[in-house]
This record gives structure tokens, C-alpha cells and sequence, in this order.
């Protein structure tokens, strides 16, 4: 496994690989590895015959009063799971890299931000769009892989690559949970112990909407969320959003239609931490 700092030094490796012939796949990270990035490693080695895994924490995703300065960085351990999961090329660029000086140019974002992540943290999602299309432009990828969990984020990579032109085959890896169905995320190491038990209340009252308007699609969504709203704050969970949204548009619907494809979704403080999962369905079956 290679270890590269620099923009030329990866773009250097990657053309040779390139000339090889081989397929080349990029897993965008920001570090603090853990089961769900093994998980989309070991999914994009099954598609592509060089994987790159890239470790960068973003400062330009994370608003003024968010936890880039806490986020957690574990270097070490990171460089030991890549090369245990059969990585072949390892880009850890800092943020001079990969910002050497103030960024003029950025992404404008219509509609796909309004709602979910997007309503409460605005700026996060242009950040994440500019640090992803910079790092398809230093890589140049034949395949990109991308967590469930983070979905709206995937949405908006997802027409990116097709308003751009980029030539990128984008996969999508499902959501990785503990035995108790918290999805893994990294954000989990700040938890208690009490609030590490309520934590996956979240993913129960996801489950709870997609059972409920499954067997009941005439029902009102916002009737059947709005019972879940108020197990979670009854459980002393603060509500970000709770939500279910079309799947292309990201727009919240007011009843379903079973057969069309929907994200259910939600974001609460627990603590003084915020946690995020989603759920795909058409309410005929849920992943």
C-alpha cells in the first residue's frame, strides 16, 4: 500500500495505474475509520482493480459552532485498516494541499439543500460538493463509493456527476449498524454511556414510520411522524428534523404511493451530539 501527501504525487501514481489498464475506484473519507468504511472498501474492491481510499478532514463542510476542531483524527489507525482491507493507495492530504488559498469559486446548490441536513446547516453541503469535486479532479476515478447514511449527501454528489460530466460510476454503500441498529458513525465515540443507550431510538422510530405507512398508505406522513417526534422527545432526544422525502427530488410528501422510492429520515441531538440515519423504502420493502 502507497501513502501519498501531495495532489502530484497521487496524480503521478494514478497514471501509471491508469496505463495499466486498471480500474481505479476512490472511497472518500474523513478518517476515524470504522466497520462502515471497511464495509465500502471491501464493496469497491469487488468493482475495481485499484482502490483508492482518501483521508481528509473538510473545514469547508463544517459550520462555526460545528466540531471540526474535535472531530476525531486517528491516523495511525487509519493507515493500519486501509492496509489491512487491501487499499492500494492511501491520499492524506492536509488542508494547505488541498486549499493553498482562498477559494473564489464555488458550487450553488437549487432545491436539493432545503430540506433534511441541508435546512439546518447551511453552507455544509457546498463544502462537501467542493471538496468531492476536487478530489474527482485530482483522482479521476473510474468508480466513487459513498455510505447510505450520509444520503442526501449522496443525492447531490449524484447529480453533480451528471450536471459536470463527470465520468464516474457512483456506488452506494448500505448503512453499517451495531447490534442494537445505531448506524456506526464516528460522531459515536462522544457519546455517554446514558445517551449511547438511547441512541438508536432514532433508527426504532425510522423502522416504526416505514411499518406503519407500509401497512397504512392512506394515512397522512405527517401523522404518523409526528408520533415518533413525540417518542423521541418524550426519550430526551431534541428533534432536527424527522422527515419522509421523495428519493430524487428530496422534497417531503405529504401521503405515499407505494412503488415510488423514498428516503425516511432523521437528525436529532442527542446530547450534544448530532446523529443522522435514513432508511430507503418504496413502503413495499425497506433497506
Amino acid at each position: 500500500m502507497k501513502e501519498v501527501l501531495s495532489i502530484t504525487g497521487v496524480r503521478n501514481e494514478l497514471s501509471a495505474v491508469r496505463a495499466r489498464g486498471e480500474l481505479i475506484g476512490l472511497v472518500p473519507t474523513m478518517g476515524a475509520l470504522h466497520d462502515g468504511h471497511v464495509h465500502l472498501i471491501r464493496k469497491m474492491k469487488e468493482q475495481a482493480s485499484f482502490v483508492v481510499v482518501t483521508v481528509f478532514v473538510n473545514p469547508t463542510q463544517f459550520g462555526p459552532n460545528e466540531d471540526y476542531s474535535k472531530y476525531p483524527r486517528t491516523r495511525d489507525y487509519d493507515r493500519q485498516i486501509c492496509e489491512q482491507e487491501g487499499a492500494d493507495l492511501v491520499f492524506y492530504p492536509d488542508v494547505e494541499e488541498m486549499y493553498p488559498a482562498e477559494q473564489a469559486i464555488g458550487l450553488t446548490i437549487a432545491g436539493l439543500t432545503d430540506h433534511l441536513c441541508g435546512k439546518s446547516r447551511p453552507g455544509h453541503f457546498a463544502g462537501v460538493l467542493q471538496v468531492v469535486n476536487k478530489l474527482f479532479n485530482i483522482t479521476q476515478p473510474d468508480l466513487a463509493i459513498f455510505g447510505q447514511k450520509d444520503i442526501q449527501q449522496f443525492v447531490l454528489i449524484d447529480r453533480m456527476v451528471q450536471e459536470f460530466n463527470h465520468p464516474i460510476r457512483l456506488l452506494i454503500g448500505e448503512t453499517v449498524r451495531e447490534a442494537d441498529g445505531l448506524a456506526m458513525s464516528s460522531r459515536n465515540t462522544y457519546l455517554n454511556r446514558q445517551e449511547r443507550k438511547r441512541a438508536p431510538l432514532l433508527y426504532d422510530a425510522l423502522t416504526m414510520i416505514c411499518g406503519k405507512l407500509t401497512g397504512h398508505p392512506e394515512l397522512a406522513v405527517s401523522e404518523v411522524v409526528d408520533e415518533q417526534e413525540r417518542r423521541l422527545k418524550a426519550n430526551d432526544l431534541k428533534i432536527d428534523y424527522l422527515s419522509v422525502v421523495n428519493f430524487s427530488d428530496l422534497q417531503p410528501v405529504v401521503h405515499i404511493v407505494p412503488g415510488n422510492r423514498y428516503i425516511v429520515a432523521g437528525a436529532v441531538y442527542n446530547g450534544p451530539t448530532r446523529l443522522i440515519d435514513n432508511l430507503i423504502t418504496d413502503f413495499k420493502q425497506i433497506s
